[in-house]
């Protein structure tokens, strides 16, 4: 675990902590290390939460299947995040959807009663971790809200429009690469994948976007 060491610090659940004093809350914080190959299942539907999950390599999406095999995906996890945290309190309900691998991934469980309980030892950064966790709900649910902006569009090109501006100003630049191939866009803002596809057409020929496969630039 301590190769991974680097990038929890960069992590905002262990934000303003040195690489010295996380290497010593892993165990305080009962810390434990998978490893998930290509498209398998990291938390599955239906399942109870008791772990944070931090993802330390590879890239993660959340996904729901209906009963006719329709997938919607519902965001990507990318090195560094943290995920399932709205189902851990008692009283959550089991979770709502697949956590997927969609490349070789590992992940870190924290323990969550560890962390959200002030240890016996009284570890120095202990409230700050708890204070970070609470920040990063915050932001969690920030981006929930951005994505319930890009899925009241009521067309598909208003959905694009929507989702790639957001893309542009989270990148603070015109030219950005996207988290999804082109089936995983679709399934993102819910619209068929060959209208979408030709709508992008549109929108390049109107001199509106350029892209090669994830790569956009908005003219």
């Amino acid at each position: 675990m301590k190769e991974y060491i680097a990038i929890l610090k960069r992590t905002t659940l262990f934000s303003g902590i040195s690489e010295d004093d996380i290497l010593k809350m892993l165990d305080c914080f009962g810390a434990k290390l998978l490893p998930y190959h290509k498209g398998e299942t990291v938390l599955r539907q239906g399942e109870k939460l008791d772990r944070i999950p931090v993802l330390v390599k590879g890239r993660l999406h959340i996904q729901n299947e209906d009963y006719w095999g329709n997938r919607s995906i519902l965001g990507s996890i990318d090195v560094g995040e943290m995920f399932g945290e709205a189902y851990l309190s008692p009283e959550s309900s089991p979770l709502l959807n697949d956590v997927v691998a969609i490349e070789d991934s590992a992940v870190l469980f924290f323990d969550a009663n560890r962390i959200l309980n002030i240890c016996s030892s009284a570890c120095r950064f202990h409230a700050m971790v708890v204070q970070n966790l609470f920040f990063a709900v915050c932001e969690k649910n920030r981006k929930l809200v951005q994505k319930l902006g890009h899925m009241s569009k009521r067309t598909t090109r208003e959905k694009l429009i929507s989702y790639l501006s957001e893309e542009a100003k989270s990148h603070n630049r015109s030219h950005f690469e996207i988290p999804f191939n082109r089936q995983q866009l679709a399934d993102y803002l819910s619209v068929d994948r060959s209208a979408m596809s030709n709508e992008l057409c549109k929108m390049r020929d109107e001199g509106l976007i350029e892209f090669h496969r994830n790569r956009f630039r908005l003219k």
